[in-house]
């Protein structure tokens, strides 16, 4: 693996299929499956942070430029615009039903407990609480397919499985050098069939990732899906992520600093936010401004 990370997957032991899948779709499985995996992922530096959130471009999504950035700000304040006028709005609490599908190799390797699952959903409702957003597991299926596990494929394998309309969180748990990747609601127009979050199957709460197991993936990814971009997006800008709270922030965060300030804007780097990439046990919140922005977008796009 050609990446500035340190990423060692010992041999599975102990593992057996328990549904199989030739070349295409497979029937859920219904046994369970030991997975006896140890890992390590230590990035050391803010490359490696990045790499290690987001592959080797560093991003866990499409980039986005300035002008970009403009545009969607754009497009939302019309569709809200319409949308009042029409007398429609969203709610300011919400509910979002979640469908896990646990991507599987061939021999059932890359599996995760129906515990685990359960907890990754109440780590989403204790971080989004604040926020008023809830979140309720309405089923979890589980495929075995060695190309789909590894994330090869992709655009098929979510096309096939995925659930529900625009207000639906589909998570697709797969194996990658990365640990998540997540479409913008702005997407969902054209990009609908493929909606949702993958996060590495080891960043579950009890997961093997060190530093990157506690369900924090899966929360900063769903921030995306909301609509919420990186705390260091444009870099040391004014524009930066659009929200006015959070600092400006030159690059990704490495670990779990005390502080941090990347950036001679005001405010020192917002380490401890969901949308930054430090380690899962340094992220502690959302502001007010990413809530309101996650409203907007919920209301432009998802609503």
């Amino acid at each position: 693996m050609r990446f500035p990370l340190v990423l060692r997957l010992a041999a599975a032991a102990g593992l057996g299929a328990t549904a199989l899948n030739v070349g295409g779709l497979a029937a859920p499985a219904q046994g369970r499956v030991a997975d006896h995996v140890t890992a390590c992922l230590v990035p050391r530096t803010n490359v490696e942070a990045a790499a290690a959130r987001g592959g080797a471009t560093g991003l866990d999504h499409p980039g986005i430029s300035a002008a970009e950035q403009l545009a969607i700000a754009r497009r939302t304040h019309l569709r809200l615009a319409t949308k009042a006028a029409g007398g429609r709005r969203a709610l300011v609490a919400r509910t979002v039903p979640v469908y896990v599908h646990v991507m599987r190799d061939d021999a059932g390797g890359g599996d995760v407990t129906d515990r685990q699952i359960y907890q990754q959903v109440a780590v989403l409702n204790k971080d989004y609480a604040g926020a008023g957003i809830s979140f309720d597991l309405i089923s979890t299926r589980r495929y075995n397919n060695t190309a789909w596990h590894q994330d090869d494929q992709s655009k098929r394998y979510r096309s096939l499985t995925r659930k529900g309309g625009a207000r639906a969180l589909n998570i697709w748990l797969v194996e990658a050098v990365w640990l998540g990747a997540a479409t913008f609601p702005w997407d969902y127009a054209r990009e609908g069939a493929v909606d949702g979050i993958r996060v590495h199957f080891d960043s579950l709460p009890g997961g093997s990732l060190l530093h990157f197991n506690k369900g924090k993936t899966a929360v900063h990814e769903t921030g995306h899906w909301l609509g919420l971009f990186h705390t260091f997006q444009g870099g040391c800008t004014r524009l930066n992520d659009q929200v006015d709270d959070t600092p400006a922030q030159a690059t990704p965060t490495a670990g779990c600093p005390v502080s941090r300030d990347s950036c001679r804007l005001p405010g020192d780097d917002p380490v401890h936010n969901y949308m930054d990439y430090s380690w899962d046990s340094c992220y502690s919140h959302f502001t007010r401004g990413q809530d309101a922005r996650m409203d907007r977008m919920w209301a432009a796009y998802r609503a």
